[in-house]
């Protein structure tokens, strides 16, 4: 197991130098010059060649790739062109905001997904079971900013039960949050009833059953427990998708998270909040399937056995 970890760890940190690197030259071949777009298009070419020694944009890029790996090692991404503040700090600022949104969107998948998915499960093909599945291909299909917008005019628009933007208050947070919600809601109804109705027939269901134990213990215990692995695995993965998926629900709802402050620095060119904003997520990405990773090994003794 600690061998597994390590390896793991070992991997995770050569994604999070390829994320760095890739962020870097990618940030570099876009049109455009921070210094330019902070001082304007008439600024005296003086004052634009100051800003750029400045902030070291005058070296060579080899030059400022070596300095910005290593101030990345000690997680300092330097200073934002734009907000002239901490790149560092303005992430995990922003940061509280995403994760908010995030775990209540995660929250609301698991729960609503997983009861949806046992109830069409306990009885397949049934009216119930044919609503949820074609609501569930409905709402993974469907793009998250037209959702968010659609919602938007339905609940704030013309119900006026809710604000549009903003978090300023609880109720702010629940259009952005089934938003996101909606994708991993879908995948998670789909993956309950399928494992569900691959064991609700297994030997071991059908024994539980003959000595007399309860529908919801059958189910709930000895059946759930069985068909957790993809379910855990697949909620995983998706909850790091969720800061990814953030982006375009932050910008529709004018969230303040670290997608809309990531949007709003691409297109001023200030690239130490872009780089410290894409390492930042990558990072929780990694981490989180480092988690799932070990969680795997947990929960199955056959993985166990292997590593």
């Amino acid at each position: 197991m600690l061998r597994f970890a390590i390896r793991r760890l070992a991997i995770s940190a050569l994604v999070l130098f390829g994320a760095a690197t890739i962020v870097f030259f990618a940030m570099r071949e876009v049109d455009g010059d921070p210094a330019i777009n902070q001082l304007g298009p008439d600024a005296d070419p003086a004052a634009v060649e100051a800003l750029r020694r400045e902030y070291g944009l005058d070296a060579s890029p080899l030059v400022q790739y070596v300095r910005f790996l290593q101030r990345a090692a000690t997680f300092d991404f330097g200073e934002s062109f734009r907000l002239n503040d901490a790149a560092t700090s303005l992430v995990l600022t922003h940061l509280t905001a995403t994760a908010a949104l995030a775990a209540t969107a995660f929250a609301i998948a698991i729960v609503v997904g997983f009861a949806l998915g046992t109830l069409a499960a306990i009885r397949p093909n049934g009216f119930f079971d044919r609503v949820v599945s074609v609501l569930s291909m409905l709402t993974q299909s469907l793009p998250s900013f037209w959702v968010g917008i659609m919602l938007i005019l339905i609940f704030s628009r013309f119900l006026h039960l809710l604000p549009s933007s903003g978090a300023g208050s609880p109720a702010a947070m629940i259009m952005p949050a089934v938003t996101l919600a909606l994708p991993l809601l879908s995948v998670v109804l789909r993956l309950v009833r399928s494992g569900l109705l691959d064991v609700l027939h297994e030997d071991y269901v059908v024994t539980a059953r003959a000595k007399g134990l309860s529908e919801t213990r059958v189910v709930g215990w000895h059946a759930m427990r069985n068909m957790l692995i993809p379910v855990v695995t697949v909620a995983g993965l998706e909850f790091g998708s969720l800061l990814g998926g953030a982006v375009i629900v932050e910008t529709v709802f004018a969230w303040p998270g670290v997608g809309r402050l990531m949007t709003d620095a691409i297109a001023a060119r200030d690239y130490s909040v872009v780089q410290a904003c894409v390492i930042t997520v990558a990072a929780i990405f990694i981490v989180i399937n480092l988690v799932v990773d070990l969680l795997y090994v947990r929960l199955d003794p056959r993985v166990r056995e292997s590593v």
